[in-house]
């Protein structure tokens, strides 16, 4: 009898570089051991997943547009959960990497592309906080709570980072 893959999920509530690059590394090194895997994004998770572009073509009411102008445009411009020093922590922790010969955050995040990493988008938070299909990754799928749940549900290991 063939043995069922191991899944992990893992819901991305944080904006913060750090913790961002924490969770595309478990979901890279579990996709890797063979493990399926999906990432279920709300709030401020949704920043990691914003497309590099600028998208001012896009419809959004007075209170999104300004949202929009003061969060970062991309992964790579998020701010370190502690010690950012106006984004000077950041850049120091890049450069570390740099130094070390490690992938930065955008690296990360593009191999789980290329994997078969499931990207959710919580629809509620994306419409609270302004967000279109548009300006985050193609391969995100907007869900409700409960379709997240259910797959939380079926899954072996759960992650709230």
């Amino acid at each position: 009898m063939a043995e069922t893959k191991k899944r992990l999920n893992l819901l991305v509530f944080s904006g913060e570089y750090d913790k961002a690059l924490a969770a595309l590394i478990l979901a890279n090194g579990a996709s890797e051991m063979g493990m399926d895997v999906t990432m279920f994004f709300a709030f401020w998770g949704l920043l990691v997943l914003r497309k590099e572009q600028e998208n001012e073509e896009l419809e959004k009411s007075f209170l999104e547009k300004a949202f929009s102008l003061f969060t970062p445009k991309e992964a790579e411009e998020l701010p370190l959960s502690r010690m950012n020093m106006a984004g000077m922590g950041q850049f120091m922790l890049k450069k570390m990497m740099e130094e070390s010969n490690k992938p930065q955050l955008k690296d990360f995040l593009e191999g789980a592309r290329k994997k078969d990493i499931k990207f959710y988008g919580c629809k509620l938070s994306m419409e609270v906080m302004g967000f279109k299909e548009e300006e985050l990754i193609p391969e995100l799928e907007i869900k409700e709570v409960y379709e997240y749940l259910e797959d939380a549900l079926s899954s072996d290991i759960q992650l709230f980072i």
